[in-house]
């Protein structure tokens, strides 16, 4: 920034001390500035053309797809797998058809983008960084949170415009602060290993179009808050942050594949403030009390276009609850792995449409936790009449799904045609590879 903006806009920080932004916190409170408004109404009109008026399309687009990779599949060798073996590229095995799209090119260094090609469900039209340069983090340092220093991750997701960033090695990041990611951002950690720990989260606030790839997220801490660029036009003083893995606050488009996430000091991933179009797939969680909360506060109406699809995901050991935890939209949780729990899996309120279908849900060995479902401390005279689904999932050791309100079948086609969803008995499968995969350049990944 010139010297003359940075003067203008500290003598605006000092006379009127309200360049104050937003606090990521469990009720949702949220201060602004007056660019951050303008940057929260364009985001919210965005969100209004992003939402899908019949979210059943999504839903059978991405069970076809899940068939069409199982059928193929299952008239080789009656497994919900393909191998392919290259005497030099090794050997290479997807499960899912998200997986499928682009897992097995040894040359996939080669082509970063094909990528985005890949997304299904309501993230299905985030192409991130598509169409922009290739930028390399080559140096894992935080130091500067207004003018980050060039090669830093910070540096890279605040540029304008699309950008696909890479990794030049393996490296452990930890961020002093949030890290604020601007539109049109893929962050690809392909090829590296790549550990945001210890330190901040990822923030997407009021963007559109980002994609995080490949990334392992560990032991993220609340932080107090500082004076942070959050584009290249614009910094002020952001307040308390909570400590989520990911928070994506107001923003569309956004899908999060392949993140190996754990012990954080708030969420793993949080999803609030009317964002929809999200993708959450092929992720392994451990070891963490809330896992994913969607909609942060039973007041917040505007959440009723929420959509988001939660699928191929392995829930693993140490996990409490909140997988995830909903208000308000439509949810298609699909073909994940749930092998554990201490209190319950999903959960919600505030009237939110909840489709489960062909996930695997293996309960406790305590009595009182084996229900899958959760609507806190509403009546049942109200819960009732949500649209709670359950299609095809498998209940292992005495797990219940408690269904509840009319079925979903508002469709605006003939029913017969609608492709069935994949049994849970086949999720384990479907989420082998869960979690940040180890890629190797010039092999398949």
């Amino acid at each position: 920034m010139a010297g003359s903006a940075t003067n203008k806009v500290a003598l605006i920080f000092l006379a009127t001390l309200a360049v104050v932004v937003r606090c990521i916190e469990g009720n949702g409170h949220v201060e602004f500035d007056d660019y951050i408004k303008r940057q929260e109404r364009k985001a919210y009109e965005l969100a209004l053309q992003t939402y899908v008026p019949n979210p059943l399309e999504v839903v059978h687009e991405i069970n076809h797809h899940v068939h069409l990779l199982a059928n193929k599949t299952e008239s080789r060798r009656n497994l919900m797998k393909i191998k392919t073996r290259d005497r030099k590229a090794g050997m290479c095995e997807y499960t899912n058809p998200i997986d499928a799209c682009w897992r097995c090119d040894p040359k996939w260094a080669d082509n970063r983008y094909k990528l985005a090609e890949c997304a299904k469900g309501f993230g299905r039209r985030a192409t991130g960084g598509l169409g922009g340069p290739i930028y390399v983090v080559t140096d894992s340092s935080d130091e500067d949170l207004i003018n980050p220093k060039p090669g830093t991750l910070r540096y890279a997701v605040l540029q304008d415009g699309p950008l696909w960033i890479t990794f030049g090695r393996s490296m452990v990041i930890e961020l002093q602060q949030e890290l604020i990611i601007t539109s049109d951002k893929t962050i690809d950690g392909r090829g590296a290993s790549v550990y945001i720990k210890g330190g901040a989260g990822l923030t997407i606030q009021y963007v559109n179009n980002v994609i995080v790839h490949g990334l392992h997220i560990k032991g993220i801490k609340a932080k107090l808050g500082a004076v942070i660029r959050s584009n290249s036009q614009h910094f002020g003083k952001r307040t308390r942050s909570d400590g989520d893995g990911i928070n994506v606050f107001g923003s569309t488009n956004i899908w999060i594949d392949h993140i190996s996430l754990s012990d954080c000091d708030d969420g793993l991933i949080d999803v609030v403030a009317a964002s929809t179009g999200i993708t959450i797939s092929n992720c392994h969680m451990t070891k963490h009390n809330d896992v994913m909360l969607f909609g942060a506060d039973d007041t917040y109406t505007k959440d009723k276009i929420m959509q988001i699809t939660v699928v191929f995901n392995h829930f693993g050991q140490g996990l409490v609850q909140r997988m995830p935890r909903c208000r308000f939209g439509f949810f298609h949780v699909l073909n994940n792995d749930y092998t554990h729990w201490l209190m319950y899996a999903i959960g919600g309120t505030s009237n939110p449409t909840i489709l489960s279908q062909g996930n695997r849900f293996n309960a406790p060995n305590n009595d009182a936790a084996k229900e899958v479902t959760h609507r806190g401390n509403v009546k049942p005279e109200v819960w009732s009449k949500w649209q709670w689904q359950s299609e095809y999932d498998r209940l292992d050791n005495n797990a219940r799904f408690v269904e509840s309100g009319a079925p979903i079948t508002n469709l605006p086609f003939n029913k017969g045609l609608i492709m069935k969803p994949r049994d849970g008995s086949h999720a384990d499968r479907l989420t082998n590879y869960a979690g940040a995969l180890t890629c190797i350049v010039g092999k398949p990944c």
